[in-house]
């Protein structure tokens, strides 16, 4: 096996369109997970275009495309997963029956280390060296979107009853409840990002979209059109007015839930469900098999959900001093934070916490 590591923006036609066509058939070679959006090599280079430091590894076999692994790399040999803290997907996408050393790839990268948070179902060579496994639940249109509310409803009739009765009382208070799949208006992702700002600091989150890059990523995907991959804003206008929003990618079978985020003068109605259950009706009807809702248990991802996949947080690392180093300050920030958002007793007070923070903060800059 011959490894090369290249640039993004290096990459030969051929080798996207192979890259593209390993994701295209993974679902059919028993690899699902490989076909979501942020496996695909458009997500890849538009994280180059935000951040100097995204490589990608091209593993070949008999003079053939193999696999692909795209990376960030530090200048001391430290890499982690491409968009590590932004990407719901991460791992290696190669065509079947690869193997691959874990550590030798590492070598051929000139990596001490590679850290992921999301890795993908499947990836073996990669999660022996898993800190810990998480559920990503999943809404399951592979039966068209009356077969998805049928499973809802089996499940949790009283919460889709009382979900589409907000909706019917919605249209009569404020007037036409519309959906478009695709918006192309770049106004309304401004205000999306508006609305996930506000919301990061009302609950004393991070906010993601204080960091340059991850705004400039998000409208490059936005501008990303092509029948394997696409960037799209979805959104419910109420009385001609955006009341709620999601912005995420999709590959040809996976639409990403990433960036959803609603007007809160409007939370009575549960704009945010209604968007879901509108989205995976369109979704349905565009052949995408799911709808991912991303790691983290919350008690609106529980009502959607049909199934959960798996994914996995750790590193893989050679014997090397940066890769020790990185493992001492990192490993104890991942186990506190996995250890309190995977026990309620002590989510819920935290979560209570941050939010009388969030609160505060929004105070004090309205002063």
């Amino acid at each position: 096996m011959e490894v090369t590591v290249h640039r993004p923006g290096e990459l030969t036609a051929a080798d996207r369109a192979a890259w593209t066509a390993m994701q295209s058939k993974a679902h059919l070679n028993g690899s699902p997970d490989l076909s979501n959006p942020f496996l695909a090599p458009e997500f890849t280079l538009a994280m180059a275009r935000v951040r100097g430091n995204v490589r990608v590894a091209v593993a070949r076999q008999d003079g053939e495309p193999a696999a692909y692994f795209p990376f960030q790399r530090s200048r001391t040999g430290v890499g982690r997963a491409v968009g590590l803290g932004v990407s719901d997907c991460q791992g290696l996408v190669h065509r079947p029956g690869f193997e691959w050393d874990a550590r030798g790839l590492l070598r051929d990268c000139g990596l001490a280390m590679w850290e992921f948070d999301h890795l993908a179902a499947g990836q073996d060579a990669f999660e022996t060296g898993a800190s810990g496994r998480f559920a990503s639940p999943v809404m399951d249109l592979d039966e068209g979107y009356e077969g998805y509310l049928a499973r809802v409803r089996a499940r949790s009739p009283k919460f889709l009853r009382s979900t589409l009765a907000k909706g019917r009382r919605l249209s009569r208070d404020h007037g036409e409840v519309r959906y478009v799949h695709d918006e192309r208006d770049p106004d309304v992702l401004r205000r999306l990002i508006a609305w996930k700002s506000a919301q990061y600091r009302r609950t004393g989150r991070s906010d993601r979209f204080a960091h340059d890059w991850i705004t400039h990523l998000v409208h490059q995907l936005f501008h990303s059109r092509g029948d394997s991959f696409a960037g799209v804003l979805s959104v419910l206008y109420a009385g001609g007015a955006p009341i709620a929003a999601h912005f995420g990618p999709r590959s040809e079978r996976v639409l990403v839930c990433w960036f959803p985020a609603y007007d809160p003068d409007f939370a009575r109605y549960s704009p945010g469900l209604l968007l879901h259950l509108h989205m995976a009706e369109a979704a349905a009807a565009d052949g995408i098999a799911y709808i991912d809702l991303g790691r983290g248990q919350k008690q609106w991802k529980d009502s959607l959900k049909t199934r959960e996949l798996t994914v996995s947080e750790g590193w893989v690392a050679l014997r090397h001093p940066m890769a020790i180093g990185h493992r001492v300050h990192r490993a104890p920030v991942r186990a506190l934070r996995n250890t309190v958002v995977g026990r309620p007793e002590l989510f819920g007070p935290a979560d209570r916490l941050l939010k009388r923070l969030g609160k505060i903060r929004a105070g004090r800059q309205n002063d």
